[in-house]
């Protein structure tokens, strides 16, 4: 089977505006999140809001000037050079781009729809394009000026997960020789609120795994990766997917999905559980997935690979955080750390134990990383990375 390798990282969350930025908090153990209503006015609450600056869009038509546009633009400048380089060799044609998401521009059609509420018209510069799911790819595309397959990818939680297992897909069919994939989610009144009404937000820094674990905190980011068939740092060594069907929201409480996918996974890279050094796990800090994820990764690899979720750092990044956290495994695989576990160490006696990472713990060698995203409607997947020098 052909191999599928990432040739080049980018990522711009909570935790900073690249790749180096979230090493350096991650190995810290520092997380970043910002107390605010800015989403939720008169209730603040902890996001992963990314408080930098973000680059000018240079494309005149109005409907790319998105805030997440702009997300995704900082990201791609991180790996524009290796982009760049795959279009030249490769042609523009055989260079592909798929991004996940779930707000797209939502945060920016609110504005305008606001004005319209106060005004009754809706403002000159606005276009419908600005939330289609799809404007992200289709604005990366055309930055880079490439004519290959270009789509988006909406399915929650696993959007930008997906979206790395689409570009393995055009890789071995044939009809791509790069692709440029993840995810991209930018914060917005609509998913705040919306999670909100849910009562499955937390107003404190969220603590996975914990039996006071009360919920999530919502974030942003972009994470990016240049896919192809020539050998990299990193290969995509596995990919699991599954879907339970179980209900709209609540995940399958045995965890038969989560088990089904991770094994997948195992199976594609032909690796034993053993063979993982480290798990990024969902871990959203409900109380649902968080029971159901434990269970099941007890199941398959037992309670001695070491664990952490990384949403307590940067948030839950929803259609980015596949995407993003698939990142966060490629670093700690290129730069031999194991991000640890924030939480109030009080463990929850009815779930399995799971070998959560402490924090700036001592990090023996390894090789393959496995990340977690298990969305909305039970729709499941498990990202294998494996370092390669």
């Amino acid at each position: 089977m052909t191999r599928c390798y990432l040739n080049a990282l980018s990522m711009v969350s909570a935790l900073g505006a690249d790749c180096s930025a979230a090493s350096v908090s991650l190995t810290a153990g520092e997380p970043r999140l910002t107390v605010t209503d800015q989403f939720s006015p008169g209730t603040a609450m902890p996001l992963g809001l990314y408080t930098g600056a973000l680059p000018e869009i240079s494309l005149s038509e109005p409907y790319w000037h998105s805030r997440n546009n702009r997300m995704a633009l900082l990201a791609l400048n991180q790996i524009r050079e290796a982009a760049a380089e795959a279009r030249h060799r490769f042609g523009s044609h055989r260079v592909g781009v798929v991004i996940g998401t779930s707000t797209s521009g939502i945060s920016d059609s609110e504005v305008c729809l606001k004005h319209r509420a106060a005004t009754g018209g809706l403002p000159q510069e606005y276009h419908y394009r600005l939330q289609e799911m799809g404007a992200t790819a289709a604005f990366i595309a055309a930055e880079l000026k490439l004519t290959g397959p270009v789509y988006g990818i909406s399915t929650a939680c696993s959007s930008g997960a997906k979206a790395l297992a689409s570009a393995r897909r055009l890789l071995r069919a044939g009809v791509c020789d790069a692709v440029i994939a993840g995810g991209v989610d930018t914060l917005c009144h609509l998913t705040v609120q919306g999670f909100s009404s849910l009562e499955a937000v937390s107003h404190k820094r969220c603590n996975p795994f914990s039996a006071n674990r009360d919920g999530i905190n919502i974030g942003e980011g972009a994470g990016l990766c240049l896919l192809s068939r020539e050998e990299g740092p990193l290969e995509l060594a596995g990919i699991g997917e599954s879907s339970d069907a179980h209900h709209i929201s609540a995940p399958d409480p045995t965890g038969a999905g989560a088990m089904r996918c991770m094994q997948a996974a195992l199976d594609d890279a032909d690796i034993s559980p053993e063979a993982v050094g480290y798990i990024n796990l969902h871990g959203t800090a409900t109380e649902l997935n968080d029971q159901m994820e434990a269970h099941a990764v007890a199941e398959v690899f037992g309670s001695t690979v070491p664990c952490s979720s990384t949403k307590p750092f940067t948030g839950h990044t929803l259609g980015a955080a596949g995407a993003i956290e698939a990142v966060i495994c490629g670093l700690a695989l290129l730069d031999r750390f194991i991000p640890g576990h924030v939480w109030d160490g009080q463990p929850d006696p009815n779930l399995p134990p799971l070998n959560l990472a402490a924090l700036q713990s001592e990090v023996t060698d390894f090789d393959y990383a496995l990340s977690n995203s298990f969305a909305f409607g039970g729709n499941n997947i498990s990202v294998i990375l494996r370092r390669t020098t």
